[in-house]
C-alpha cells in the first residue's frame, strides 16, 4: 500500500505467531512494519522478524522496480525489526546503514558485526538529506531512550510530514484484520503490557515531538495513522502520564470455590444499580491478563477481591499486582475485598504490595468475608460503593 506518493509500505503480516514476546496472545496476529521512502536517495525503514526475511525482501524489491536503495534506517533493535539487516545488506551491499550509537553496538552482539564501513550514526536532531531539490525529503532523527529500549530513535520526515514512531503506536493485530473495536482497545493493551514502565520516557518523547507539523504516523505495529492525529497524541499522553482515560471501576477478582467471585459479582451489580458509568469485571485466572492490566489503567478505581492464601495473597492476585507495580501503577484508588475461612489476611498484604507506587489511596472501607457472602458483606460491599462513587 501507498503511504502517500513518495512511501510505500513494505511490511509483512504473521499469522503464525500466538505469543508475541512469548506472552501476549495475540489471536488476530502481528504486523511488521516497513517502509520505503523515495526522494533523490532512497532509505527503507527498519526491518522485519527472521521468519518473513524473503517476504520483506521480495516486497522491497517490487517496491523499488529496479532502484537501488541508500540507507537502510534502523530505528530499534528489537529482533522482530532488525533480524533481517545482515540480509538486506548481502542484498544491496552498496546501502549504508542508518541508527544510533547503541544500535550498533547490539548490532556486533546479534550479528558478529556492526557493519563498521557503512554506519551512519545518527543522534538528537541529526538530519540525513534524501535529495538536494525544493522540497527534497529531509529525516530528522529524535532519540527515544527506553521508548521502550535505550537505543530507539524515531525519524520525521518533513516533506511528507511523516512521524515514522518505532514501536510508539503500535497495537497488536496484522494489517490485513480489519479490527472492529479499532485501535485504541489492542493499542491500550499493548502500551500497557510493553511500554507502561516508561510513561516518563513516553512524556519526554511527546514534548520533542509537539513542535512538529505531524499528518502521518508510521509504527511498526499496526496499522498507519492519518486521521485525528492529535486523539493519538493526546491518548498516548493519557496513558503516559498515568492519567485516568475512562470513569467507572475496575473489578478483578481470583476465587477458589466460587464465593469470592460471588462477592465480586454482587458488587459489581452495585456498583451498576448506583450508576457506575462503566464496570469492568474479571476472573484473573481465566481472563486475559493483559486484558486485565489495560483495564487497571484504563479507569481510575481499581477493586481486587481475592482469598487469603499461605497466609498472604492468592499467587494469581499476588502476580497480577506485580503487573501493576512494575509498570508504575499510579493516580488510583483502590478497594479491597478478602476473604479467609478463619484468619482473613489478604488485604493487609495486597495494601503492602503497593506501598511503592506513587498517588495511591485506599478505599477506607475494607470488606470481609469469612467464607460465604452474608448481609453483613452485602452492607459492605454497599458502603464500598457509595466510597467509591461519592
Amino acid at each position: 500500500m501507498n503511504i502517500s506518493s513518495k512511501i510505500v509500505y513494505v511490511g509483512v503480516d504473521d499469522h503464525k505467531i500466538d505469543l508475541f514476546e512469548g506472552q501476549f496472545d495475540v489471536p488476530n496476529g502481528m504486523a511488521y512494519n516497513s517502509y520505503v521512502i523515495f526522494g533523490d536517495k532512497i532509505a527503507v525503514m527498519d526491518s522485519v522478524d527472521a521468519n518473513f526475511g524473503d517476504e520483506w525482501l521480495a516486497n522491497i524489491k517490487k517496491a523499488l522496480d529496479g532502484k537501488t536503495p541508500d540507507y537502510l534506517v534502523v530505528q530499534h533493535m528489537e529482533m522482530d525489526h532488525s533480524a533481517n539487516i545482515k540480509k538486506f545488506i548481502d542484498t544491496y551491499p552498496s546501502a549504508k546503514i542508518v541508527s544510533s550509537k547503541m544500535a550498533f553496538v547490539m548490532m556486533k552482539s546479534y550479528f558478529g558485526t556492526d557493519f563498521s564501513d557503512k554506519q551512519v550514526v545518527v543522534g538528537d536532531g541529526s538530519k540525513l538529506e534524501l535529495g538536494a531539490t525544493e522540497g527534497a525529503h529531509t529525516l530528522t532523527f529524535i532519540t527515544a531512550p527506553n521508548v521502550h529500549w535505550p537505543e530507539v530513535i524515531m525519524t520525521y520526515d518533513s516533506a511528507e510530514k511523516t512521524l515514522f514512531s518505532a514501536d510508539a503506536f503500535g497495537k497488536f493485530g496484522a494489517n490485513d484484520y480489519d479490527d472492529p473495536e479499532g485501535w485504541a482497545c489492542e493499542a491500550r493493551r499493548y502500551y500497557f503490557g510493553i511500554v507502561g514502565k516508561f510513561g516518563a520516557q513516553v512524556q519526554a518523547l511527546l514534548k520533542k515531538a509537539a513542535p512538529l507539523e505531524i499528518n502521518t504516523i508510521c509504527p511498526l505495529h499496526g496499522s498507519v495513522l492519518n486521521d485525528n492525529i492529535k486523539y493519538y497524541l493526546d491518548t498516548y499522553n493519557t496513558w503516559s502520564s498515568y492519567g485516568v482515560e475512562s470513569e467507572g471501576v475496575t473489578v478483578l477478582y481470583t476465587s477458589v470455590y466460587g464465593n469470592t467471585k460471588a462477592a465480586a459479582e454482587k458488587f459489581a451489580q452495585i456498583l451498576k444499580d448506583k450508576g457506575c458509568p462503566k464496570v469492568a469485571i474479571s476472573d484473573l485466572a481465566r481472563e486475559d491478563t493483559y486484558e486485565c492490566v489495560e483495564d487497571a489503567f484504563r479507569y481510575g478505581k481499581l477493586v481486587l477481591a481475592t482469598t487469603t492464601y499461605n497466609g498472604g495473597i492468592f499467587p494469581t492476585m499476588r502476580e497480577f499486582i506485580e503487573h501493576l507495580t512494575e509498570r508504575n501503577y499510579q493516580n488510583r484508588k483502590i478497594g479491597f475485598i478478602e476473604n479467609g475461612s478463619w484468619a482473613p489476611s489478604a488485604t493487609k498484604a495486597m495494601k503492602a504490595m503497593f506501598e511503592g507506587c506513587k498517588n495511591i489511596s485506599f478505599a477506607e472501607t475494607s470488606v470481609t468475608i469469612k467464607i460465604a457472602v452474608t448481609d453483613d458483606t452485602t452492607a459492605q460491599l454497599e458502603k464500598l460503593a457509595d466510597e467509591l462513587l461519592a
